[in-house]
């Protein structure tokens, strides 16, 4: 038999495509200035203030058989990271040279770096979402569809995953709506809050910020956390473009346009 006939379909508007590729940008620069930042004291805490002798997290050296080695703490386990973290390229760093901007040891330029494309994400952010509001982005592709959140159907598209089974379909699965939904909505917001209740001049300006988190520290930390999130989440976005057809997702986020059976529009 046949393969079905494929025709191309609009995706992505002009501005869902162009912020797309701002916000990869940016959050590139802002992981690897934010691991910068990080280095300059490599550990993690709860509540307003430092308890030095109780990190939730910390990365640094011992010595192990007359070699210093880079050893991660979690709560109360140790583990090794030799050459990765704690210690690398000669040297106690939390995260080693490559994975930091700039890759020498300077915690003001990571600042520079981090605080310049912060902005530039946030006012990126507020592009897409207001035209997404206003053009029916959101509404239109984003929020779930009354017969997508039947169980019979969400239990069919965990299904789907689970044996990387991807149709082309020119609107999104169930499961990308509800993660992208949570993304834009909870993950997104919870990392620029935190970021900002770090902030002296937040702080004095809106001292009820911090304590929103739990106090200072605790914004340091979930601030992280979420930013550790949102690089996993970048990591299973790019595995699901490959294993869907690379080719076609690319098209679309460059041209707009998508493949799609006939029997599929």
């Amino acid at each position: 038999m046949p393969p079905p006939a494929r025709m191309l379909v609009h995706r992505h508007g002009l501005v869902t495509r162009a912020t797309h590729w701002i916000n990869l940008a940016a959050l590139i620069v802002l992981l690897l200035s934010g691991l910068q930042i990080f280095n300059a004291h490599p550990a993690l805490y709860w509540g307003e203030v430092s308890t030095f002798a109780r990190p939730w997290v910390s990365m640094f050296a011992a010595e192990r058989g007359g070699e210093a080695v880079g050893i991660t703490k979690i709560g109360s386990t140790y583990v090794e990271t030799a050459g990765v973290l704690g210690f690398s390229g000669n040297e106690v760093r939390g995260f080693p040279a490559w994975a930091t901007l700039p890759s020498y040891r300077s915690l003001a330029d990571g600042r520079r770096w981090h605080f310049a494309f912060a902005w530039l994400f946030v006012l990126n952010g507020l592009v897409y979402l207001s035209a997404g509001l206003i053009g029916g982005h959101v509404r239109r592709d984003l929020l779930p569809a009354r017969d997508q959140l039947t169980p019979r159907h969400l239990a069919r598209e965990i299904v789907d995953h689970a044996r990387l089974r991807f149709p082309a379909s020119r609107r999104y699965n169930v499961l990308q709506k509800l993660t992208y939904l949570a993304v834009i909505f909870v993950l997104l917001p919870m990392m620029v809050l935190t970021g900002l209740s770090m902030s002296p001049g937040m702080n004095a300006g809106f001292p009820w910020l911090p304590e929103l988190f739990g106090g200072r520290q605790s914004a340091r930390t979930l601030h992280f956390i979420s930013a550790g999130l949102i690089v996993l989440f970048v990591l299973a976005h790019v595995a699901m473009v490959l294993v869907s057809g690379p080719l076609n997702s690319l098209r679309a986020m460059i041209t707009g346009k998508y493949a799609v059976a006939e029997e599929a529009r």
